[in-house]
């Protein structure tokens, strides 16, 4: 009798595992045959609130930014910092200390986390010791983490198949459109030589706070968190938000009740689970590319661009063009992205992006072994590349892989690893760059190109074995790959017929 009814119990599973994937090609073939000018045509509200939520990473990619920007500021190295044969510096001890607090903390409430920022910009402004300033850096990142945090998960939950793609990857164009923003105006006002010369970059920050506060009254909740606090009819209203009132959403409300309820222990949920069973692929994957953001060296590249500039002998005002240029060329580099992802994928686009980065890398620490002023313009148009390449490959892609790879059930806690991750590398290259670079200390300049090359050489290897391909795939179809230990590397091809 036991055998038999193991052997049925066996049977119904394999019925009901086989009517999950009918279900799914049905609801794959409705994706497919939904287009990006079907979407603008008739569902503009799920693009817009896609776009929405992308902007939570500006105020983040402006803070970001702002750091490195800030030390190439004389008057910011003179009120905070020392001289040092005629020369205001920041001292590297502190530098690490002030990028530390700005990367400290993480929440799930886009209010909260405007309160906090706003308290935190308020601080900078207004600081007038390091103590002080410190203090300030330390709540604007609690903030922060908010926003980094929410951004991607929102986009992810929200956008359509057709769109996911683009939508995770606006997260990272919001990042570099902020840091854009952020060079702009430490241009506009680096060279003044009272406290507004950073003054006013810090209360730029503000802008972002009074967007995102205006749009939160309006902004619906996410359909998949509602399901799964069985709030069906805020969900049903929620999707009619996104999708037109006119529209009927019971085909998205089924397909996002069923993949709840397939998460049997939803409620008992926690972060070990994304390290057991198949989520531990799925969560590796997920903080990978986030891992590789640092290994190539993006907070030396790009978060200290401009003072890198100073250091390889650029003029002041040169070194703030130039500083533009690098992250316009970023945004410009995003916009690209958007293309090549829907055309070559994500893992082309990844892995050719790593191996450009790897190259750039080291053809910066060769420079500086050149001794000719030809040589550090070489540099200078490398960083200017390498922001191109960045943000239009691994920039870009490691959002869409946190939106795409984690489960449905552990979304939200793998986007806060996501998060913490970035902390912890931000915390280990923000403490160890300003050593490496700055002239009191071991004074490399170009050569950490070195360094990071060679990191990035090595996580280019790994990546090969590691990022999938998941383009046009559903999560129903994600969820079946893993299920069936189908290699990331083939997930491209795989077929389920």
């Amino acid at each position: 009798m036991e055998k038999k009814a193991s052997n049925g119990g066996a049977e119904q599973a394999e019925v009901e595992g086989n009517q999950k994937e009918e279900w799914v090609e049905s609801r794959r073939t409705q994706e497919d045959n939904m287009t990006m000018s079907y979407l603008f045509k008739h569902h503009q509200a799920v693009i817009w609130w896609s776009f929405y939520w992308a902007i939570c990473a500006i105020g983040w990619g402006f803070d970001a930014q702002i750091n490195g920007a800030m030390i190439a500021v004389a008057s910011f190295r003179r009120d905070f910092g020392y001289l040092r044969e005629g020369e205001a510096i920041l001292p590297a001890d502190w530098q690490s200390a002030f990028n530390v607090a700005n990367r400290i903390g993480r929440k799930q409430s886009l209010l909260c986390g405007i309160l906090v920022c706003t308290g935190g910009a308020f601080g900078e402004v207004f600081a007038d010791t390091r103590g002080a300033f410190l203090g300030s850096k330390l709540i604007l990142g609690v903030g922060l983490g908010f926003y980094l945090t929410l951004g991607p998960l929102m986009c992810s939950e929200i956008a359509p198949v057709v769109l996911r793609g683009l939508s995770t990857a606006g997260v990272n164009l919001g990042i570099c459109v902020g840091q854009l923003l952020s060079n702009a105006v430490v241009k506009g006002f680096g060279e003044r030589t009272d406290k507004w010369a950073y003054g006013a970059p810090f209360a730029v920050q503000l802008s972002f706070t009074v967007i995102l506060l205006i749009g939160l009254p309006f902004a619906p909740e996410s359909p998949w968190y509602l399901v799964r606090k069985n709030q069906i009819d805020r969900a049903r209203a929620s999707l009619k938000t996104l999708w037109g009132t006119d529209c009927d959403v019971t085909g998205v409300l089924d397909m996002i009740q069923l993949s709840v309820e397939e998460s049997a222990g939803q409620a008992k949920a926690s972060f070990l689970d994304c390290v057991r069973g198949t989520n531990l692929l799925r969560t590796i994957i997920s903080l990978g590319g986030f891992v590789c953001q640092h290994l190539v060296g993006i907070i030396f590249v790009l978060g200290y661009s401009t003072y890198f500039f100073e250091l390889a002998g650029l003029a002041t005002s040169h070194s703030f063009d130039m500083g533009v240029g690098v992250t316009a060329c970023g945004v410009l580099g995003n916009f690209c992205s958007w293309f090549i992802l829907n055309s070559f994928g994500r893992r082309k686009t990844f892995l050719a992006g790593m191996a450009i980065l790897t190259a750039l890398l080291l053809l910066i620490g060769i420079m500086d072994v050149v001794p000719t002023a030809a040589a550090k313009w070489v540099q200078a148009s490398c960083t200017v590349l390498y922001a191109f390449v960045y943000f239009m490959s691994i920039g870009a892609i490691s959002f869409v892989l946190l939106g795409e790879v984690s489960t449905i059930l552990l979304r939200a806690k793998t986007a806060a690893l996501a998060t913490a991750t970035q902390a912890v590398f931000g915390i280990v290259m923000n403490v160890a760059v300003p050593y490496m670079v700055n002239p009191d200390e071991a004074n490399m300049k170009g050569k950490v190109g070195f360094i990071f090359g060679g990191c990035a050489a090595v996580a280019t290897v790994v990546s090969w074995f590691y990022i999938p391909e998941l383009k046009g795939r559903t999560f129903e179809e994600i969820d079946i790959m893993f299920s069936r230990k189908v290699s990331p590397r083939r997930m491209g091809g795989y077929s389920f017929t």
